[in-house]
């Protein structure tokens, strides 16, 4: 199993203990209070909440377009269309029961929809110009990819012992997927990194051993950087270059994070892609930023608050919300010039773990200067919530109060 999910029991010992030797970011460094400084507190209202059908339903995968209108959930037998302002369903169409969970969706700029199955295959999904609802467009890997690759004994790897498959299919189940400039990337627990033109044909280009065990989450920054991570506990970080013949793009591995002690389940990147936050198995998310003299990131610090495993994660500008197998959403953003992070608000209402997360920030068309977002969860028994979260900012009077690095 790849994930640390909730265990039967309250118990909070479900998660492995948090990380003792590396300190909360609060305390990495100075945190100066002046006086009328600027505090910032979040309310949240539940929207809508969204029940599973059945009791066999499992948490829905969840993506935003790239509009920010609408929110795409994603389960085992059907896929609905929210719209975010209202939070209502503007369209539910079926999906492929027989390829089992949905884990992970991503979305194109031009609207195309990627479901992550169980099964080992990616779907595309397209929205018909004429009737307006959605249709699937394609499996991953496609018929024509599997059939041209077929006749050469070069194409097959080794997946067991006595077991071979093509190596551009997936060998045991797609855990995340994620769109960025034209390409498609897929990791998956057989431990590997796909690459997929995201175009018309689908033809996978590349497959990258890249773990030693399960790789569940998958980002991509601005300057095409992938990161991995993986129930190994590592965050490994890939970049494409020609290769020697110059003819082809390859990823290779520029670094490997380590500072989790068990399982990493969520990564999320800042918009600049210069900071990377990672949430594992040990209750930690950890803040990694660029720093050349280590080689490419470093850890700045841990968040600490989750009681249980951290599940999913989700960036929108300077705030970071977590979901974890306590039930809870964490909403954290990061205090001014500084290093320092708040935890401004934790929201609750959820019987089960947070498996999924996404979030955008949105216009409320008002004119106070309260920072608004749509947040959008789904739990490990099916059931998807929209919240309102408003994050707001309040001057306190004081004394000046220097508060020095503690250990």
């Amino acid at each position: 199993m790849s994930l640390c999910l909730p265990s039967s029991t309250e118990d909070d010992a479900a998660s492995v203990g948090t990380l003792p030797s590396l300190p909360s970011l609060q305390s990495v460094v100075p945190i100066y209070n002046y006086p009328d400084s600027v505090r910032c507190s979040a309310s949240h209202l539940c929207l809508s909440s969204i029940k599973a059908l059945t009791s066999s339903s499992s948490a829905a995968a969840l993506a935003v377009s790239a509009t920010s209108s609408f929110l795409y959930s994603a389960s085992e037998s059907e896929i609905t269309v929210f719209d975010l302002v209202s939070a209502r369903p503007v369209e539910t169409f079926a999906g492929v029961p027989s390829a089992g969970f949905v884990k992970s969706v991503a979305l194109s700029p031009d609207g195309r929809l990627f479901t992550a199955h169980q099964d080992g295959r990616i779907r595309a999904w397209r929205r018909s110009v004429r009737s307006g609802r959605h249709r699937l467009d394609a499996t991953l890997p496609t018929v024509a990819d599997r059939l041209r690759r077929l006749p050469l004994p070069g194409n097959y790897v080794a997946v067991r012992r006595h077991k071979k498959r093509l190596w551009v299919e997936h060998a045991d189940a797609v855990s995340a997927v994620a769109f960025r400039e034209g390409l498609l990337y897929s990791v998956s627990w057989d431990k590997t990194l796909k690459v997929w033109r995201g175009g018309s044909d689908f033809r996978c280009l590349e497959s990258v051993p890249a773990h030693e065990d399960a790789a569940n989450a998958v980002a991509v920054a601005g300057d095409g950087t992938v990161y991995t991570g993986s129930a190994d506990g590592r965050i490994r970080a890939w970049t494409r270059s020609l290769v020697e013949e110059g003819r082809r793009r390859r990823h290779r591995l520029v670094a490997t994070l380590e500072r989790h002690r068990s399982a990493v389940n969520a990564l999320a990147l800042s918009g600049d892609g210069a900071v990377l936050y990672s949430g594992a198995c040990d209750r930690s998310i950890l803040v990694w930023e660029r720093e050349e003299s280590a080689g490419h990131m470093a850890v700045a610090g841990a968040l600490r608050g989750h009681r249980k495993a951290i599940l999913c994660l989700a960036c929108v500008d300077d705030v970071l919300f977590s979901g974890s197998s306590d039930r809870t959403v964490r909403i954290w953003r990061r205090e001014g010039e500084g290093k320092g992070y708040a935890c401004l608000g934790v929201i609750q209402g959820h019987v089960a773990g947070v498996r999924s997360l996404v979030a955008v920030r949105v216009d409320s068309g008002k004119e106070d200067k309260d920072d608004e977002y749509r947040v959008c969860s789904g739990s490990l028994d099916g059931e998807v919530r929209i919240w309102r979260v408003r994050i707001s900012a309040t001057k306190e009077s004081g004394p000046d109060v220097k508060n020095t690095k503690t250990n």
